[in-house]
């Protein structure tokens, strides 16, 4: 009789680097802990991913700005004291074996391989704390067993345009794979078309590309890491190629929504696509709920606002003229008569007081919020930001790239940063 995937698996999601690519929205915290959707944290969606699939013991590795990632995970994930369950951080550190920082994916799982070990488990799930997906791992790890394989890849079809930006894969009839090529040229292509299928073949989805999801078997990663890839620092890189002519490593396919957020455009895109009719990445399911931080607060007020294709998260209270297309985040508060299109509002983490609002008028602050009679377009303003009266902020590809201490311009989006204050009339 099978072992239950809860009892046999456990995953680890890796935290990634220092986030340059996110910058500013990593300058002060970790990548899994830039806010997304208004209210979660990017890594609560392969927590809840585990969650859904009844694995309920992780580990996020971590070693940039893991403050606010801390305290997100001690605030969030409490299981009962009966149960095994956890959501722990292990955060890079100096030991008598290892003094340097993560180097790459397999030297963080390397570094921290002695906590996995004294786990009871089969197989090891490693994920990227950064992609955007709903997915059962319960059907990936049965269909790894049902393989008879050592080492399985999450795989999801892709076309020519995205295809040089990942690795790439083929695999035989029995879904074992038999080839990989990290970010191959696009000269090269042609000999890496696979079959994915009539749907996907129809849509141009033509090569089969890893999305940095893992199984393994337990003891086979820990000798691999310890053993005969000593000193490998990356999966994709090094591990998987070496590791198909000696191992059984199958594709799991994936036809699913799935998108990595790697820089500020694929960030934006993401959340500005929550706002569609009917979202690729479903909020509003049943059975795959995304778990986060359960904040007390109010329910969001609206006042004489016009509102389309918007999310609006709770605690908000808004006096806009007009939101679309638009995630307005926790805590929001905007102003009579502002205009907000196309933006991602991240929100704050805490209200101001009258008698604080009063002091900072006092001292000549905006209030925390956008202010009144604003026209803000393609934008993130990030947390905690006081964005005063009548400031225009008209992001698109007119605007070139820029960092300023009060914003970063990256492929026409501005990023207004945690705690920027806009004075009246402020334009970008």
């Amino acid at each position: 009789m099978r072992k239950s995937v809860t009892k046999s698996t456990i995953a680890l999601i890796l935290g990634g680097g220092a986030g340059t690519r996110l910058f500013p929205l990593t300058a002060s915290r970790s990548k899994p802990a830039v806010p997304i959707a208004g209210k979660y944290r990017l890594v609560d969606i392969p927590i809840s991913n585990c969650m859904n699939s009844n694995i309920n013991r992780m580990f996020v590795l971590t070693q940039f700005n893991s403050a606010s990632l801390n305290k997100h995970i001690k605030n969030t994930y409490h299981f009962s004291m009966f149960s095994r369950a956890f959501v722990d951080i292990l955060a890079a550190e100096q030991t008598p074996d290892n003094s340097g920082w993560f180097q790459g994916t397999a030297d963080a799982v390397r570094q921290c391989i002695r906590h996995v070990e004294q786990q009871e488990a089969d197989y090891v799930l490693i994920l990227s704390g950064d992609q955007l997906y709903q997915m059962d791992f319960q059907k990936m790890i049965d269909d790894h067993i049902d393989n008879g394989a050592d080492i399985s890849i999450a795989t999801i079809p892709v076309g020519e345009r995205d295809a040089p930006e990942f690795g790439i894969l083929k695999s035989d009839e029995n879904h074992h794979i038999t080839s990989f090529v990290e970010k191959p040229k696009k000269d090269i292509l042609a000999d890496w078309v696979s079959d994915t299928g009539d749907e996907m073949r129809k849509q141009g989805r033509i090569y089969l590309a890893s999305m940095g999801i893992y199984v393994f078997n337990k003891k086979l990663l820990i000798d691999m890491l310890k053993e005969e890839f000593k000193d490998a620092t990356d999966f994709g890189k090094e591990i998987m190629p070496a590791s198909i002519s000696k191992y059984t490593v199958s594709s799991y396919q994936y036809d699913g929504y799935w998108t990595d957020i790697g820089n500020i455009y694929s960030f934006f895109e993401a959340n500005l696509a929550l706002t569609q009719e009917i979202p690729e990445f479903n909020l509003f399911d049943n059975d795959r709920p995304v778990y986060t931080r359960a904040r007390m607060l109010p329910p969001a007020k609206i006042s004489g606002t016009t509102l389309e294709k918007t999310i609006i998260a709770e605690g908000s209270i808004i006096n806009a003229s007009r939101i679309e297309n638009s995630v307005i985040g926790i805590r929001s508060r905007i102003g009579y008569g502002s205009t907000i299109v196309s933006s991602y509002l991240m929100g704050d983490d805490y209200y101001e007081t009258l008698d604080e609002m009063n002091y900072a008028t006092e001292r000549g602050l905006p209030k925390m919020g956008i202010g009144e009679r604003c026209y803000i377009k393609n934008a993130i303003i990030d947390k905690n930001c006081r964005i005063g009266n009548d400031v225009r902020i008209n992001g698109g590809n007119h605007l070139p790239n820029t960092d300023h201490s009060l914003y970063t311009v990256k492929d026409g989006i501005v990023v207004v940063k945690k705690g920027a204050i806009l004075s009246d009339g402020f334009v970008i």
